[in-house]
């Protein structure tokens, strides 16, 4: 089943697999994207049968993070709103895609075989579990931009710990797939996450699905993403993205596909 920006699949009724099917477009992340992934999840949830929601991509880029054209348009600059850059409903939109990730009571793994960057990075570290192949490759590179991945971090913190997800944020530095499981990222590297599928399913279809969720709330409540976090990290980057100078550089760069840096 087609979703606009992704395809929806089961090949077992235990798994609900999704497919980032905007390669042309790097399958960057805007509202289109976060809409049709809640589609996507309230299908996994509807089904008693489902244990595992599998998030891939084909080709060469998982997620190039979020879409320059629609933040552009998203944060006007300072000067235009009166020295308040407000909240972004678009950050809000995809903060909240990431907390679902790790609320949704069903077990999440996402299958990485290319460029994850950005945004991209903060759905992978949003997942229960990440596979990733030797083409795998994860970046923080918003500080290139005048940004900071404010979304991401929360998430990205829970799962590698402040040390990584400080480094990454702050050299913008890519990490390879060995280094990105060496470093907490990544679970498992292999040439096919088809093993570790069925190595998940043969215990979870054992388990209550229940219980998954269970589980879920209750880690969750050990390193909680709170209603304060998320106010921050919407608020900062729309006060960022404001910053004069960076929403032309956005805008730029989808139109034109030139970085900052290149005048």
């Amino acid at each position: 089943m087609s979703h606009g920006t992704v395809r929806v699949g089961r090949q077992d009724p235990a798994v609900l697999r999704i497919t980032l099917s905007r390669p042309e477009r790097g399958n960057t992340v805007d509202s289109a994207l976060i809409a049709d992934l809640h589609e996507a999840l309230d299908g996994a949830e509807k089904s008693d049968a489902c244990r595992l929601v599998v998030l891939d991509s084909p080709g060469q880029v998982f997620c190039n993070g979020l879409d320059m054209a629609e933040s552009a348009a998203e944060f006007p600059a300072v000067s235009d709103r009166d020295g308040d850059p407000g909240r972004g409903a678009a950050g809000s939109a995809f903060f909240g895609l990431l907390r679902r990730l790790t609320e949704t009571p069903r077990l999440t793994l996402a299958c990485v075989d290319g460029r994850v960057t950005g945004g991209g990075v903060g759905l992978a570290a949003a997942c229960d579990l990440v596979h990733t192949t030797e083409r795998g490759v994860f970046s923080l590179p918003e500080a290139l931009w005048g940004l900071l991945p404010c979304s991401v971090l929360p998430f990205l913190v829970r799962r590698t710990g402040f040390r990584t997800a400080g480094s990454m944020t702050l050299t913008t530095l890519p990490l390879t797939a060995r280094e990105a499981v060496d470093r907490g990222l990544a679970d498992e590297l292999s040439p096919d996450a088809a093993p570790l599928v069925r190595r998940l399913l043969s215990r979870l279809t054992k388990v209550d699905a229940r219980m998954i969720g269970e589980a879920k709330q209750y880690l969750s409540a050990l390193h909680p993403v709170t209603a304060e976090t998320e106010r921050r990290a919407v608020t900062e980057f729309a006060r960022l993205a404001a910053a004069p100078g960076v929403r032309e550089g956005m805008a730029r760069f989808a139109a034109e596909g030139r970085y900052p840096w290149e005048r």
